[in-house]
């Protein structure tokens, strides 16, 4: 994206801001309501900790790491991409169409058609989970380990958004969005809070190599654990796995592209 995009993109998302704190109550409701349901998940996770201890060598400080991990990543992508989300009703309408006609790219364009800050809710029990989590193993924060933080949120966040891309992308053939791709966002936040190690082999190839979020939330969590995890993998490579959901997003977007060229009008 050029300097320019980017700075068009920003003005819109603080204009969106500005327009959704005027109603400054429901705001706070809405963001209040979310932070109470994801706290109610966690309390769940609290109370299995608390009865086990440990659930195949993962203390619950440990999954509130992955816990916040994910949401946080998750909030930014629901946030970010909530366009992405609601292209259904775009295609149906047949206001697509008016977006072809622009010189900026249909991508860029619904993108920037909708944003939705409400999930602040989610992002700050993500926050406060990382802070907790944290303080509590006692990792030692160097610039090393913060940048990998930094970067297994924007790792994934950049699934989450790559999700978003791929459901809207299904809307070229069949109009409504499928909902399985739900399973995939919605179930894909809900098993990655969790260690790999906790599901079936099957799965776990699945989060790993089709939909890469244990590249994102789990592998590099392993990395600043330094404990091993599941597939093994070279250190540099631990390291360095948020860029997968960098990638995943990249191929989303061409993905978004090749179905664009194959849509038909809805005649509407």
């Amino acid at each position: 994206m050029s300097l320019d995009l980017t700075r068009l993109y920003l003005r819109l998302a603080a204009a969106s801001l500005r327009a959704q704190m005027q109603y400054r109550a429901s705001f706070v409701m809405w963001s209040v309501g979310q932070f109470i349901t994801v706290g109610i998940e966690l309390l769940g996770a609290w109370a299995l900790f608390d009865r086990f201890g440990a659930v195949r060598g993962w203390r619950f400080a440990e999954v509130a790491l992955l816990f916040g991990l994910v949401n946080v990543s998750f909030a930014l992508a629901e946030s970010f991409g909530r366009g992405f989300d609601t292209f259904s009703a775009m295609v149906r309408s047949g206001d697509f169409d008016r977006l072809l006609l622009r010189p900026r790219s249909t991508a860029f364009q619904v993108a920037t058609g909708e944003f939705q800050f409400l999930r602040a809710g989610r992002l700050a029990v993500g926050l406060v989970m990382l802070l907790w989590a944290g303080s509590a193993l006692s990792l030692g924060w160097t610039a090393a380990r913060l940048a990998l933080l930094a970067g297994a949120i924007v790792g994934g966040a950049c699934v989450f958004y790559g999700l978003l891309v791929l459901q809207a992308t299904l809307c070229f053939w069949t109009v409504e969005s499928l909902e399985i791709m739900n399973t995939l966002t919605y179930g894909g936040t809900e098993a990655a809070q969790y260690p790999l190690t906790l599901y079936r082999d099957w799965f776990r190839r699945f989060f790993t190599f089709v939909v890469p979020l244990a590249f994102v939330s789990y592998i590099p969590a392993g990395a600043l654990l330094e404990r091993p995890t599941v597939p093994a993998l070279p250190e540099a490579a631990r390291w360095a796995s948020p860029l997968v959901g960098v990638a995943f997003l990249l191929v989303s977007l061409r993905i978004w592209r090749f179905g664009e060229r194959r849509y038909q009008s809805t005649g509407s």
